[in-house]
């Protein structure tokens, strides 16, 4: 600690006899000046004043801090300092002069010392950064880096030079920006010429063979960012982007960070009503089951920013519930937020171990996201699909009636309807049960949640096209025509929560999807966004439909259907449900003897219970 004192004293010191240097030279300068211009002075004043003079402005930049700077990052806020401090101390001697009378140098030499005072202060202090920047240039020229087009010559686009500048683990050579300023056109950002407008970014990707693009622009509409990023993944290269300014500025350092393929999807941004969800959650005990999967670890994270009494996380995977526990603990802690935070490790199957939780906490709200849903291994596992879809639903549900929970929440699917696949029927069979148990109770509310595939969630086709393309391909799509609906993990999230507070009661809400995607033209943008032309460097595969999938999946919103009722949100509807019976679910009958059952036997009863259930698309 003290060596460490002793060391800054010492550079301050440094700084200090090079600052003393610098002045001196400034009035030598001048006296040089009038030399030339044969103006005569009493320079024996001044070999009197100048050093009083060096020390009255030693101490002034003292006490304005300029000896605090840390001399590595010196930027230009530092500099606009030193002419600040710089200005304002020859101002003072200035007026010293004209008071006083003591003509030991002339006021107007201050024109031109001021400039050079500010000049040759400043760069000792800036030497380090210029040096930096010489050898990274000198590096770019030498180095292998990929030639990369930055797009939006402002303040973000900046920030991304700066961030490469300072990163080595980022291999680019900023070659050119595109801007549509036409102010700014013609001339340079960091020494990087601004070439042109963005309209024409795939002229200038071919013009400057451009190998990566940048997307630096802090305040860009969804609909344009697509549009720009449609045209760049034609062309086969990579694509990167700034965080938004926000996100900047919570990691107090740019960072750049790969284009998602969300980015491409034709979304509207979705509107919640959020101080209704808000009021919802605030000081209420949650329960979420299946917390550490992919949708109910992103309901835990929004639950958590909404201030609930307390959160209760409830998983049978170890490792995801102590990745989301973490998660949320370092935020929280980094904030010095409070989070009562309780994570407990079960299956829902297990009514006894269940039952401890619901009794212990008294959970006032469920969010019921506990469920196996990968289509393709549920048909060779279907006990076990009907262990935890079925049972642990049941099981769930009968719990929250008995010990008077306000709202239950089931996350249902888009398969549920018409189901050609044994996952989507236990899922449908678990809506029935909410159906039924809403017959009995007093209190609970239930209600589920119906929506269709949720991007980049365990499981989904986002991060097998990801690691298939890292490991050179092929990628496999089951069929040329395929499609799918698509929504991404905060909005399914934050559309169930809205549910939640809409929910009166027997509800199945459907979640509007928007349109479909081809799976195919989703591989070929991802291969693009990866920098690869797709079928020449990396090959698409087509593999044929696996059991139980279908080429198209059901339509979840019909504008047209009579059973479905419009809510305030213009992308949540509520499909009216029939009354169900207890007798006709079979619950306890399936619980008993589901042990005995083989893979065809279930299948075979689940699909007497659910009629609509079709085996194997049959």
């Amino acid at each position: 600690m003290k060596s460490t004192k002793n060391n800054r004293v010492i550079q301050i010191l440094m700084y200090m006899l090079i600052d003393a240097l610098m002045i001196a030279s400034t009035y030598l300068m001048a006296i040089f000046m009038f030399s030339v211009l044969d103006l005569t002075m009493d320079y024996s004043l001044l070999v009197i004043a100048l050093p009083l003079v060096v020390l009255f402005k030693l101490l002034v930049f003292y006490l304005s801090g300029l000896y605090k700077m840390l001399v590595n990052h010196v930027g230009f806020e530092d500099v606009i300092k030193i002419a600040i401090v710089s200005i304002l101390s020859n101002g003072l001697i200035i007026i010293f002069i004209a008071l006083s009378g003591i003509l030991f140098m002339y006021k107007s030499a201050f024109l031109f010392i001021t400039p050079f005072e500010i000049f040759l202060l400043a760069i000792p202090r800036m030497a380090n950064r210029i040096i930096t920047f010489i050898r990274t240039n000198m590096d770019w020229n030498k180095a292998l880096g990929r030639r990369t087009l930055i797009v939006g010559a402002g303040s973000a686009g900046e920030l991304v030079v700066k961030e490469i500048y300072k990163n080595k683990d980022l291999n680019n050579i900023p070659v050119a920006f595109l801007d549509d300023d036409e102010k700014k056109i013609g001339s340079r950002l960091s020494g990087i010429k601004i070439v042109g407008p963005i309209s024409e970014i795939n002229t200038f990707i071919d013009m400057y063979r451009i190998e990566e693009v940048i997307i630096a622009i802090a305040e860009y509409s969804v609909k344009d960012l697509q549009i720009l990023i449609s045209k760049v993944a034609e062309k086969s290269i990579r694509i990167k982007k700034l965080m938004s300014m926000s996100d900047v500025e919570d990691h107090k350092t740019p960072k750049i960070i790969d284009v998602k393929i969300e980015d491409l999807l034709n979304r509207d941004v979705i509107k919640l009503e959020d101080e209704s969800i808000k009021d919802f959650i605030k000081d209420q005990v949650i329960l979420v089951t299946g917390g550490g999967g992919s949708i109910g670890s992103e309901l835990c994270r929004q639950i958590a920013e909404l201030e609930p009494k307390q959160l209760i996380i409830f998983d049978i995977y170890e490792n995801n519930a102590y990745e989301i526990q973490q998660e949320l603990l370092r935020k929280f802690n980094k904030s010095h937020r409070p989070l009562n935070l309780k994570v407990l490790i079960g299956s829902v199957y297990n009514k006894q171990r269940l039952e401890y939780v619901f009794k212990t906490f008294k959970p006032d709200l469920v969010f019921h996201a506990a469920a196996y849903k990968h289509v393709p291994l549920m048909e060779d596992s279907a006990v076990e699909a009907v262990r935890t879809n079925v049972i642990g639903t049941h099981n769930a549900a009968c719990l929250a009636n008995k010990y008077d929970v306000k709202n239950f929440v089931l996350v249902s699917s888009d398969k549920a309807v018409r189901s050609t696949n044994i996952m989507g029927a236990t899922k449908r069979y678990a809506e029935l049960i909410i159906q039924e148990q809403q017959s009995k109770s007093k209190l609970t509310k239930f209600s589920a949640v119906r929506f269709g595939n949720v991007l980049g969630s365990n499981g989904s086709v986002i991060p097998l096209f990801k690691k298939q393309i890292e490991d050179g391909g092929p990628v496999t799509v089951t069929h040329e025509d395929i499609t799918r609906y698509f929504m991404t993990i905060p909005e399914a999230v934050g559309l169930i929560l809205q549910c939640g507070v809409y929910a009166q009661g027997a509800e199945v809400f459907i979640l509007d999807m928007g349109e479909p995607v081809r799976i195919k033209d989703l591989a070929e943008k991802m291969i693009r966004l990866a920098g690869y032309k797709p079928y020449e460097e990396i090959n698409i595969e087509i593999t044929g439909l696996r059991p139980g999938e279908k080429l198209f999946e059901e339509l979840l919103v019909d504008h047209s259907h009579e059973a479905q009722h419009r809510t305030p949100n213009d992308k949540i509807f509520i499909e009216k449900q029939r009354d169900v019976e207890e007798t006709e679910l079979e619950v306890s009958v399936i619980t008993e003897t589901l042990e005995n059952h083989s893979n065809e036997e279930i299948k075979a009863f689940v699909g007497r219970i659910i009629p609509t259930y079709k085996r194997n698309g049959d």
